[in-house]
């Protein structure tokens, strides 16, 4: 592998090309330190698809073919979530740095199991949670992390739209990773317990409607709501604190993110009666600029400077793990009609 000025040129085979693989590749292709020699579907009509656009890459249904390539340096798993751990080992255990869709694995075990193998082998894993990468939520958590919001209440999320139904996982699985990776990113401190709600109205078992509480220490709260049948799309977070409040709105074609000077102050009397009083705070409101590069470019940048110990994962396995946590303590939960599970 090369390093100091000289081009890399990492190779890294991909896994899966159905909704999301194209995405990743069209970004490795674009990337002028990686390239994709070869990948891998179980479809014949995406693998032509693939091939249509990029006459030069490899195709074959074997997932193994792509593992066993002798070019291929890293692993990108684009496949349903199920599938996760099996094709995550196998390239660990190849000696092969991993990429792997969110979530990162079915449970928190399997989880463990990929974090500890790729500890011991001294490979890269990164789970590819690329909202962390946008302009927004990186500009977030700068907010945050230099106080200028304060210390945290609350963290409030929507995700709605109508569809797409998933056949293997609820909503929660499907939606909610990118809103916990989100929380857990900018909050970053140990969640609690969480309470969750939902609701099966296909008779299938799985829950197309959530409501997701995370509590933190020192009073913060967190909430997600997830839904497949909402009339419209909402991608709204909330953040406020005992300074500043952010609203972000993803689906704004600009100014995403907000910062409003709002909030209130609780100054005590000597009064028997009102012994508390609100006071109400109203300031300015402004919007930070925001950078408008795709997150799934700065991602596969990221995973090449991770890959060649330039950085370290933003979304590693212990983020990975810790947002599957939640959803297993979510899926508990919800059977048990919003009982309070413990992390």
């Amino acid at each position: 592998m090369k390093h100091g000025k000289e081009k890399l040129n990492i190779s890294i085979g991909v896994i899966g090309v159905g909704y999301w693989g194209p995405n990743v590749i069209r970004n490795l292709v674009a990337n002028p330190n990686t390239s994709v020699p070869i990948c891998a579907d179980l479809k014949p009509e995406r693998l032509r698809y693939i091939q249509s656009l990029y006459p030069f890459i490899q195709t074959t249904r074997d997932y193994r073919e792509v593992i066993r390539h002798p070019r291929v340096e890293a692993i990108a798993v684009c496949t349903p979530v199920f599938t996760h751990f099996e094709l995550a080992r196998e390239a660990l255990l190849a000696g092969k740095h991993v990429l792997i869709e969110k979530p990162m694995a079915a449970t928190s075990r399997q989880a463990e199991e990929l974090i500890n193998l790729a500890e011991q082998k001294g490979l890269t894993l990164l789970v590819d949670h690329t909202f962390l990468f946008t302009g927004a939520v990186q500009k977030i958590k700068e907010l945050v992390c230099v106080g200028e919001i304060g210390d945290l209440y609350y963290f409030d999320s929507v995700r709605v739209n109508l569809g797409l139904f998933q056949h293997d996982i609820n909503v929660l699985w499907d939606l909610a990773p990118h809103d916990i990776s989100i929380m857990n990113y900018v909050i970053d401190l140990p969640p609690e317990a969480v309470v969750a709600t939902g609701s099966d109205h296909l008779g299938n078992g799985l829950e197309d409607v959530a409501y997701l509480t995370v509590y933190y220490p020192a009073k913060l709260i967190a909430h997600i709501h997830v839904n497949w049948l909402s009339p419209v799309k909402i991608r709204r977070t909330l953040i406020s604190g005992t300074k500043k409040m952010i609203v972000w709105d993803d689906n704004s074609p600009s100014e995403k993110v907000k910062v409003y000077d709002k909030g209130i102050e609780v100054i005590q009397t000597t009064d028997q009666i009102y012994n508390t009083l609100i006071q109400y705070r109203t300031g300015d409101m402004y919007s930070p600029k925001i950078p408008q590069t795709e997150a799934l470019a700065v991602e596969m940048q990221h995973f090449v400077d991770c890959i060649t110990g330039m950085a370290s994962p933003i979304s590693g396995g212990e983020l990975g793990l810790q947002v599957v946590r939640i959803l297993e303590a979510s899926e508990e939960s919800i059977k048990n009609r919003g009982k309070e599970v413990l992390l």
